[in-house]
Order: C-alpha cells, then sequence, then structure tokens
C-alpha cells in the first residue's frame, strides 16, 4: 500500500501559482462549470477525420490551450463585499461571450502538488502539498451570446 503525505503550504514561500491563469480569479483559483461542450481544434491533419469525433487515446492535445478569457466587470479592489461575483464574462474567440456566476462551493477543495524529492527512492512514499484550496466555482449556466468586433472594416 502507498502512502502519501500530504503537508499544508509553506508560507515564507511565494511561488506562482503552475495552474493556467483561466483559473484565477480576485479571490483566488475557482472551478469552471459550463453546460455544453467547447469543441477544441483538431490535431489531425487527415481531412478525412470528424471533428467531432472525441480524440483517440494515441492523439494528444498540447498543454495550455487557450479556451477564452475571464472578464469581471464589477470588479473594485478597493470596494468591500462580494458584488462583483453576480457577473462573469468568459470571451471564447471574437464572436462569443457567456455570462455567469461566482458561486460559493458547498465544500472547499484542496488542490495539491507533488512535493521536490524522488516518490521512487523512498520506498514508494511520496509527499504532497497543498497549494491552494478552492472556495468557489464559476457557474455559467446559458448559451454564448454574438459579440460584435468594434471598429470592423
Amino acid at each position: 500500500m502507498t502512502t502519501v503525505t500530504i503537508y499544508p503550504p509553506r508560507p515564507d514561500t511565494q511561488t506562482s501559482s503552475p495552474l493556467p491563469q483561466l483559473l484565477q480569479t480576485p479571490s483566488g483559483l475557482a472551478l469552471l462549470e459550463l453546460q455544453g461542450t467547447i469543441n477544441l481544434p483538431s490535431q489531425s491533419d487527415d481531412p478525412s477525420s470528424n471533428p467531432a469525433d472525441p480524440p483517440s487515446s494515441s492523439s494528444s492535445l498540447p498543454d495550455g490551450i487557450d479556451v477564452g478569457r475571464l472578464h469581471f466587470p464589477d470588479y473594485d479592489p478597493d470596494a468591500e463585499g462580494s458584488a462583483w461575483m453576480n457577473r462573469v464574462h468568459l470571451y471564447i474567440g471574437q464572436h462569443q461571450r457567456l455570462t455567469g456566476q461566482v458561486k460559493k462551493l458547498p465544500k472547499p477543495l484542496a488542490v495539491v502538488r507533488r512535493r521536490g524529492g524522488d516518490p521512487q527512492a523512498e520506498g514508494g512514499e511520496e509527499d504532497l502539498e497543498i497549494a491552494e484550496v478552492v472556495r468557489y466555482k464559476i457557474l455559467f449556466s446559458n448559451r454564448p451570446e454574438p459579440v460584435g468586433t468594434a471598429n470592423t472594416t
């Protein structure tokens, strides 16, 4: 049986989050909940492949796919309260926008990462560190809205 030791985050070290910036909110990390499917570009150059087919196990997607950008239109760093959580926009490409809101999770989730060291050298024991605690999710429950580009000629 493998033993895993979990350590709390070290307060003396400030490391930048290794997670994608898409998940960063003014209150920390958050889960992203979408209703539907995001269609990613096909990695195959084969014209006979159907982009609607799920990717096969032999194909892999590159790390760090840019899905869109989050925008918090009501966020003010000087203001108190959580009014900024009522409206969040996720822009996908240049022509689609999802509108959602930030919701508190019923139970917080811990994001863990491997701690430095070789897990094979210590007889199967592995050390994990809590990177951050996720307390919120961003919920997009509606279909995307079309967005026009400004100053197009």
